[in-house]
């Protein structure tokens, strides 16, 4: 049973992504799977997915984006955990710590640490006795990158680090709609042709999405930022504030839109500024499609997918500039933008395919099970 804050058909993000293709990938190994989640409408509390049974309780309150559930959140949890054989923690979610640390559960547990507590370091404070005791719990910790576990100071403790194991995210293809919804190119004004720069996520405050609308102003081409969230009307404001009218805020879309838009572009760009994004995973997805990636150098799993001048550009972070200069570099030649995402996809191929995620997944929950 993997267990996070949120999940489909809520809101999408990234997180909720890793865990549809981890369910997706380890099924196709004979997994059977269920995620236990919060939802403010879990109406109705079960849904059954293609990747995975779905079972909801209600999130009453989501202070710094920690969503906590009521009495029913924790009959629910202690009821399902008696009927799998492991359980899959997505880290963090400090209300799964009180879900454990309450029900206190039997069952085999194992940890997926997708990113340190980076931004509500007041709440890291309070957390901290608690997460301790959880991470010291834990059968085994996964990283998702080696630069992650390097450089988290939670990972690299003492305490600790000797549980952490490799496993990078990655995506099952056949998950994936074959063809994709052509019609976003009328909605935004892209052109046949058209050579353009593609964002796609959610719009918060570590994406760094200002300084790819400063870097955009004076760009020979479009930059598609598809996605929608928090930050999103004050990029807006941003965009015209500039007088870059060549950003195109496309809104959310669609799975089909998305597949169309990664096709197309010159380059996927997350120009994410801070160690929040702790991997990346729109990067694998622009891999898959064989696109060249830019991204920043964080300390985190962006630069494990996107390899400097291979598969793509790594640049400084908050720096305009230098993702100006990537994105002309790959606009003004056509033939390494296709060489490097030629390497995006064979790297995609041999470390984020599906297979090996759920060889890895599948494997490990075999081996904690038993």
């Amino acid at each position: 049973m993997h267990i996070y804050r949120t999940y489909f058909p809520d809101p999408p993000g990234g997180l909720q992504e890793a865990i549809r293709q981890i369910a997706l990938a380890t099924g196709m190994q004979g997994v059977a799977n269920t995620i236990f989640t919060l939802s403010p409408q879990p109406d109705p509390n079960i849904l059954l997915r293609p990747e995975a049974r779905i079972v909801r309780s209600r999130s009453w309150i989501a202070p710094a984006s920690c969503d906590i559930g009521g009495v029913a959140a924790f009959k629910a949890f202690a009821d399902l955990a008696r009927e799998v054989d492991v359980l899959h923690y997505l880290f963090p979610w400090p209300f799964s710590d009180v879900l454990d640390t309450v029900t206190r559960p039997d069952t085999p547990a194992v940890l997926t640490y997708v990113s340190d507590v980076v931004r509500q370091r007041w709440l890291g404070a309070a957390y901290a006795p608690m997460m301790w005791h959880t991470l010291r719990k834990m059968r085994v910790i996964v990283a998702n990158s080696p630069a992650y576990a390097r450089t988290s100071p939670i990972l690299s403790h003492p305490d600790i680090r000797d549980k952490v194991r490799l496993i990078p995210l990655g995506i099952e293809e056949s998950s994936y709609p074959r063809v994709g919804d052509e019609a976003i190119f009328d909605r935004i004004g892209i052109e046949v042709d058209e050579p353009y720069f593609l964002f796609v996520g959610v719009l918060r405050y570590y994406k760094g999405i200002h300084f790819l609308v400063q870097a955009a102003k004076g760009l020979g081409a479009k930059v598609v930022i598809a996605g929608s969230g928090p930050e999103g009307a004050r990029l807006q404001a941003l965009g015209t504030e500039m007088g870059a009218d060549n950003v195109v805020f496309a809104g959310q879309v669609t799975d089909e839109e998305k597949v169309a838009l990664l096709k197309r572009c010159r380059a996927l760009v997350l120009p994410s500024h801070l160690r929040s994004e702790a991997f990346g995973m729109v990067l694998v997805e622009a891999a898959l499609f064989a696109r060249p990636l830019i991204s920043c150098e964080i300390g985190t799993g962006t630069s494990y997918i996107n390899k400097h001048e291979e598969t793509g550009f790594v640049v400084e972070p908050e720096s305009p500039k230098d993702l100006a200069l990537a994105m002309n570099t790959l606009l003004l030649d056509e033939r390494l933008a296709a060489h490097m995402g030629a390497a995006a996809r064979l790297r995609y191929e041999k470390l984020f395919s599906g297979v090996a995620l759920g060889q890895a997944y599948a494997g490990l929950f075999r081996e904690i099970a038993n």
